[in-house]
């Protein structure tokens, strides 16, 4: 780790603040390696352990990573429900993590389809970890984007009908307020992995003016040496948000 935050003193990296990462490939990991699907989502969440302590030693204040998309109902029930014990596993393991690493862990999505022990182990996770000053690190489970949208439109429908709001109060900046990301930045930089270049229904608000890198890399073979590649990568764009410079 001391050559990586050395390349990042030498070459005078800027370490973008927030990093949003589609984790993908975790089934094409495994079937290479001819062990079942579920093998590689263990290999996955152990990637995602590494790479959210790199990061932070880089100096990356936000990390938001996409475990479980409101598509991903679509596959096999065997596959749904392994992804399920894995979830509500790593969330209690997380417990542990995030308390002794002062990190502060939010899950965001639609929670309203997921077993209501999960949703208990993830609001037992998100109170223990409310005041950490460390890491932010946000979890997307049963999110998609435009669902996310749909909720925060209703809610502000809602609104409206009451008085709380007028809807010439409505604004991106209210709009905002109403998204599952409330309080946090928008991503600087959006990293996917195993070759595919698109969305895929993450965080489409969020994204607009974020930088992608994409990476024919496996999720579970991603390393702190293909952080560093998309920081640098990173680096050799320039951010102009609509503006000319």
């Amino acid at each position: 780790m001391d050559s990586i935050l050395e390349a990042i003193r030498t070459e005078q990296l800027n370490v973008p603040k927030h990093v949003a990462i589609i984790l993908d490939g975790n089934g094409r990991w495994a079937k290479k390696r001819n062990m079942p699907r579920n093998y590689g989502h263990v290999q996955g969440s152990k990637t995602v352990e590494q790479i959210i302590e790199d990061g932070y030693k880089m100096g990356i204040e936000y990390i938001t990573v996409y475990a479980f998309s409101t598509e991903n109902w679509k596959r096999s029930k065997d596959e749904v429900d392994a992804l399920m014990k894995l979830l509500a596993k790593y969330l209690i393991d997380c417990i542990e993590r995030s308390t002794k690493n002062n990190m502060c862990v939010r899950v965001i999505g639609d929670k309203s389809r997921l077993d209501d022990t999960l949703v208990t182990k993830i609001n037992e996770l998100e109170e223990k970890t409310r005041n950490a000053t460390g890491l932010k690190f946000t979890i997307a489970i049963n999110y998609g984007g435009r669902d996310e949208i749909r909720r925060a439109v209703t809610r502000i429908a809602q609104d409206v009908e009451t008085g709380t709001i007028k809807s010439s109060d409505i604004t991106e900046n209210l709009i905002s307020d109403y998204l599952d990301t409330a309080g946090l930045p928008d991503p600087d930089l959006l990293i996917r992995t195993s070759g595919e270049e698109r969305l895929s229904n993450f965080l489409p608000w969020q994204l607009a003016y974020t930088e992608f890198y994409f990476t024919d890399v496996l999720w579970p073979d991603f390393t702190k040496e293909d952080l560093l590649a998309a920081i640098r990568y990173y680096n050799g764009r320039e951010r102009r948000f609509g503006g000319v410079k």
